[in-house]
């Protein structure tokens, strides 16, 4: 990828750590983005210098605080020369099943603020580096019909915020298509902890059949989907929605379990 630099957001584990893989063994040189895991993300760093020989850093930060995606990209460049590709990867979610009205204003803003607000603080430090080098990829991620804009009891800040997300996502598809910056969306499936980081193979002789497509999701499905968006001959590819959920219907399988 002539060394190009890729910036993952969470990406000391599940999607994120298995997106670095598929980057590294493409050339991507990753700044890898972590709030807690030290040990991990730089872990994950020296493993794949090792293996790939490429040049890779881990930063610490909060995606959900400005200041920190300033320090982030800050202390990126002191490393490399640009960000070619951002992988918002991060974002919270609560786990605990939550009405509207139940969520405190902190909790409410942090959920927006990491999955929404964060990729435009990230964005908006990285863009101008990509229109001078005429050449960008911002990838987000999703969940299944983000796009519809679907009401989801329980979690309504974090469907707010994602749905929010496909429009702020097409819209920098539009706005930077003239300097050859793309934007996309990858929408997960229902891939469990446990399949964040195994690969398409251990699901194929795993005997779960979780799908219609008879295997459970991985980690290494969507980064193969993300290792596509960023090739360079993906340039005809922006502003798309892509559901990467082997035929699953998971909105629905959702409102099944958690409405009353």
């Amino acid at each position: 990828m002539n060394e190009k630099t890729a910036l993952i957001t969470g990406g000391a584990s599940g999607i994120g750590r298995k997106t670095a893989f598929k980057l590294a063994e493409k050339g991507f040189s990753l700044a890898i983005n972590f709030r807690k895991s030290e040990e991990s993300a730089l872990s994950l760093a020296n493993e794949l210098t090792n293996k790939f020989g490429t040049k890779n850093i881990a930063l610490q930060g909060d995606v959900a605080n400005m200041d920190d995606c300033t320090r982030i990209i800050e202390q990126a460049l002191l490393s490399y020369s640009a960000i070619d590709v951002l992988v918002h990867n991060a974002g919270p979610y609560y786990h605990e099943r939550k009405k509207m009205t139940d969520y405190s204003f902190d909790e409410w803003n942090y959920m927006i603020n990491g999955n929404l607000s964060g990729v435009f603080y990230l964005s908006k430090l990285v863009l101008p580096m990509m229109r001078e080098r005429k050449w960008g990829r911002i990838i987000t991620l999703g969940f299944d019909r983000a796009e519809t804009a679907p009401g989801w009891v329980y979690r309504s800040a974090f469907a707010a915020a994602k749905s929010g997300l496909v429009s702020l996502t097409r819209t920098i598809a539009l706005e930077e298509a003239q300097f050859g910056i793309t934007a996309n969306m990858v929408c997960p499936g229902d891939i469990t902890n446990e399949w964040k980081e195994r690969s398409i193979n251990e699901s194929m002789v795993s005997g779960q059949i979780l799908t219609p497509v008879g295997r459970p999701g991985t980690g290494e499905d969507i980064s193969r989907v993300i290792a596509f968006l960023v090739d360079e001959n993906s340039s005809f590819l922006t502003g798309s929605v892509i559901p990467v959920t082997g035929g699953a219907d998971v909105l629905g399988k959702f409102f099944k379990t958690e409405n009353p």
